[in-house]
């Protein structure tokens, strides 16, 4: 599939998801699932950094639009978007002349599976603060940040598994 076409669709697949099913669920009072941070995850690291910054900006941006947060998805995708390639040099040991050849399926799952969770975990500890604005609350934040990190990587590695392309 053409690269900008895979970007459009998944931009427009996880934003519909998020927005239409995925926040309607919501467990036991704070475990939500933020699955729109697969964006990050899965977008091309062939392409040039300001595209994945700028789509990251817009999706988060929209998420808030329709949840009416007032930016703190924008924030908080757009963080990890932000230190996603220093993470890709740091567990996976790339460097640039690798990026060409690298493919996230193609990877070990320990390191894939810490380079997730470090992406969705950051992003719901800076999404659930920014929420709560406040120290008084950090129990608080960070159980929620827990709680749906796995709810979300449960989520994520399913959907991976199930529409992952099998050679």
């Amino acid at each position: 599939m053409n690269k900008r076409l895979y970007v459009v669709f998944m931009f427009f697949t996880l934003l519909f998801l998020q927005v239409f099913v995925l926040n309607n669920i919501l467990f036991l009072g704070y475990i939500n699932p933020y699955l729109y941070v697969a964006f990050v995850i899965f977008y091309p690291l062939k392409e040039e950094r300001f595209s994945l910054l700028l789509f990251s900006f817009l999706l988060g941006l929209s998420v808030d639009f329709f949840t009416d947060s007032g930016g703190i998805h924008a924030f908080s995708l757009l963080f990890v978007a932000y230190i996603r390639l220093t993470l890709i040099k740091l567990v996976f040991k790339k460097s640039s002349l690798d990026y060409l050849l690298f493919d996230l399926n193609k990877e070990p799952y320990g390191k894939v599976f810490n380079f997730v969770m470090i992406i969705i975990i950051t992003h719901h500890f800076l999404l659930f603060f920014l929420a709560n604005f406040s120290f008084n609350n950090l129990t608080s934040v960070l159980t929620q940040t827990v709680y749906s990190s796995i709810f979300t990587a449960i989520l994520f590695f399913l959907g991976n598994s199930l529409f992952r392309n099998k050679k």
